[in-house]
């Protein structure tokens, strides 16, 4: 009888992993045990040789749909005497934060059918789940993962449900969650703070069938919903929130979703993945109204991912607006008396539940490219899901990455795995700063993190930044532009010797090394350092900040150096370009730039596409982008490159007036296959000179999906670095801080 101690590492706790092995193991008529404890899941057993090998190829090739097997590691294990009669699953072993969480799932299709079984106990209830789906992350508020470190420890078990928890062939053996309609969490519809009579969810339906506004608590927080064909409702939606441009995220069955969009088969997989995040899709099909994305081809769309929202769906037969329940740039709402104070003004019926929520999770926001899927908003099912530590970090040790001021977002590295959390927003909001603190707390707690070094950006005056340096830990302050790049060489486990790259980053603005704010680099390095070897030409930010919310300014600056004043005379008010000129001239309040991101701006205002002030970030080049994506055109504008990788837009601004200055989507298109051919034209220098190994493509900019695909056009022959499963944008830029850090320390 041949004996093995198998140990699992990765994400293997809470997912029925236990009893997926208890099945094997009597399938191959193997004794012994399994366990969890601190570094995942134990197995011994014991049996003839082909039974034991028959075990670890299971271990990977038939592991339940949640897990994820990082490493399966094999001792010899000494059988005792007497050898054990069968196979135990064995109670668990010291508690600890080795192993990983599991992020939250959506409704399994065994769960799904239970609730529309009649005969089924769990029939229309709200809160059903199994081991292979429901609350995670947002339920759990300590280690082990146990029902008592839940959010779910109110709630005692009936005989039932316990029967089914100890039942090692139940798919609810161990499930933290379980509850059924006599033991779990209820549900319940409220009006002015009074409970109604009657189903929460038929009068949900109700209520927006109706065109009233509800408000509706999920997994990671509340959502404000509304009938997505009701073009009043929308609106109303807009004017209370205070969001009036801002695209709407929808949620529909499989079929109402397919009258309005026609997602490929990529798309599908994406959207019907346990993470369930948002997909974006284009128009197609029945229309709903353009205020759900004023001007924008591509709407947002998400398929029912708890029970309630499949009832609620089911009973609408409709798309349904379903966006984050806040004031516009607040955080999103997520305990009910917060939502009773907080959204009473916007809501109009409130649908509650009494099962906690631990943590604020917004919805992951993802798309489809010909280049693969990304990531734009990494949340709600993504986290805290881990990245494996490229090759030569295994002495990493534990690193703390603070990221930016936008998008923020957290990184933790330990045990040779990089934890990037959650998308947390914007930290000028003070909301969202106190909950950017509190998630730094939680996170270092929860994973018992002790770091050795903090990274931060450079910028002084962000908040993050301030806070690392009064850390008292040893410090790494990461240029930008440089974070971005070591996030796209780590998502792709680029060694980290394996040379240095050409880094393509393009975005809104970061502060430079020479301390002027960068945002369109060509970078040649690698982890541990870089130097910029082609860049956009600078241009004066005129009234500062105000630059990166109105277009029109970066068009004056853009057209004034280009040697086109006339043009800018025709295209910008007269009051404001008068001073605007006379700031710039006199270096007041006009930093230079070679942010990519303004240029976008500036062209895009240049066309008539953007508004005067945008009522939120990259508002001008989504409009931008959705134009240049209707254009079938190959033609691109010029953009001169010097010896010296320095990029100027002039000519392109030259060539375009020479057209007539037209206002179409062509000239949208011909701006993004020429700035691409421009970046492109350093990047590819550098690697035929044999001073870059590969091009690497990162920053917010790349989200732009006609300007990546003509990039990708344009590097055609060069091995190529993208981001898929970390948003390019600032989102990301805590994983690359701490991969710099570490890298320096190495």
């Amino acid at each position: 009888m041949q004996g093995w101690e198998i140990r699992v590492r990765g994400q293997v706790q809470g997912v029925g992993f236990r009893p997926f092995v208890w099945a094997v193991a009597r399938r191959a008529g193997l004794v012994g045990h399994v366990l969890n404890d601190a570094e995942g899941v134990l197995i011994r057993i014991a049996g003839d040789e082909d039974a034991c090998a028959q075990m670890q190829r299971a271990l990977r090739a038939e592991a339940p749909a949640l897990a994820r097997v990082d490493a399966i590691e094999l001792r010899r294990w000494s059988v005792p005497e007497p050898a054990p009669e069968g196979f135990d699953i064995a109670a668990s072993g010291p508690a600890g934060a080795e192993t990983r969480v599991t992020p939250d799932a959506a409704t399994c299709a065994d769960c799904h059918a239970e609730i529309l079984d009649r005969g089924a106990r769990r029939f229309r209830y709200p809160f059903t789940n199994c081991t292979n789906c429901g609350p995670r992350f947002t339920i759990i508020t300590g280690l082990p993962y146990d029902r008592p470190n839940t959010t779910m420890a109110a709630f005692e078990m009936c005989p039932a449900c316990r029967a089914e928890y100890q039942d090692p062939g139940d798919r609810r053996f161990h499930a933290q969650p379980i509850a059924c309609p006599d033991c779990g969490p209820r549900a319940w519809a409220e009006r002015g703070g009074e409970v109604l009579e009657g189903e929460a969810v038929a009068l949900a339906a109700e209520a927006l069938l109706g065109g009233e506004i509800v408000a509706i608590k999920g997994l990671g927080g509340f959502h404000l919903a509304c009938d997505a064909t009701n073009a009043e409702a929308v609106a109303r939606l807009r004017t209370r929130k205070h969001r009036p441009t801002k695209p709407l995220a929808l949620m529909a069955a499989r079929a109402v979703l397919a009258r309005h969009a026609a997602p490929s088969r990529e798309e599908w997989s994406l959207l019907a993945e346990p993470a369930a995040p948002i997909v974006l899709l284009g128009r197609a099909g029945e229309a709903l109204p353009e205020a759900l994305a004023p001007g924008i081809d591509l709407l947002g769309w998400m398929l029912p991912y708890t029970p309630l929202h499949h009832l609620l769906c089911a009973a609408v037969d409709r798309p349904l607006v379903m966006t984050s329940a806040n004031v516009s740039g607040a955080p999103q709402v997520i305990g009910n008396e917060e939502a009773r104070t907080k959204l009473a003004m916007i809501a109009d019926l409130f649908v509650m539940h009494d099962r906690e929520i631990a943590r604020r999770l917004d919805d992951s926001v993802e798309r489809v490219l010909p280049s693969g899927p990304m990531v734009l908003r990494r949340a709600r099912g993504r986290v805290p899901g881990t990245l494996p530590l490229p090759e030569g970090f295994a002495d990493a040790g534990q690193v703390l990455a603070l990221g930016g001021q936008m998008k923020a977002a957290l990184c933790l590295t330990k045990n040779g795995q990089a934890l990037l959390g959650h998308h947390l927003g914007e930290l000028d909001e003070a909301e969202t700063w106190a909950a950017w603190q509190a998630a730094l707390s939680d996170y270092r707690e929860l994973f018992d993190h002790r770091p050795e070094v903090v990274a931060v950006d450079l910028h002084p005056g962000y908040l993050a930044t301030r806070a690392g340096e009064a850390m008292g830990l040893d410090l790494e302050r990461v240029q930008h532009h440089h974070a971005h790049l070591a996030a796209v060489l780590g998502e792709n486990g680029w060694p980290l010797d394996g040379g240095k790259v050409a880094g393509i980053v393009l975005d809104g603005l970061g502060l430079g090394a020479d301390g002027s704010i960068w945002g369109g680099e060509v970078l040649l390095g690698d982890y541990r350092g870089f130097e910029r070897a082609g860049y956009l030409r600078p241009a004066p930010l005129p009234g500062g900040d105000a630059a990166n919310r109105e277009p029109w300014r970066n068009l004056l600056a853009r057209l004034d150096q280009a040697g086109l004043s006339e043009l800018a005379d025709r295209l910008v008010p007269a009051p404001a370009r008068t001073v605007l000129r006379q700031a710039i001239a006199a270096g007041v309040n006009a930093p230079m730039s070679s942010s990519a991101g303004r240029l976008f701006d500036a062209f895009s205002a240049a066309l008539g596409m953007a508004p005067a002030r945008m009522s939120h970030e990259g508002e001008a080049a989504m409009r931008f982008e959705a134009a240049a994506a209707r254009s079938t055109t190959q033609e691109a504008y010029p953009f001169a490159v010097s010896s010296c990788g320095e990029i100027d837009p002039a000519q392109m601004w030259q060539a375009w007036q020479a057209d007539g200055a037209p206002k179409t989507p062509g000239a949208a298109a011909r701006f993004h296959r020429g700035l691409a051919n421009a970046f492109a034209e350093v990047a590819r220098g550098l690697v035929e000179s044999g001073r870059a190994e590969a091009v690497a493509l990162s920053g917010g900019v790349m989200q732009n999906a006609v300007l990546l695909a003509h990039l990708i056009e344009a590097l055609d022959g060069l091995p190529l670095l993208l981001h898929h499963a970390v948003p390019a944008n600032d989102g990301g830029l805590a994983l690359g801080q701490a991969l710099v850090a570490a890298a320096r320390r190495l």
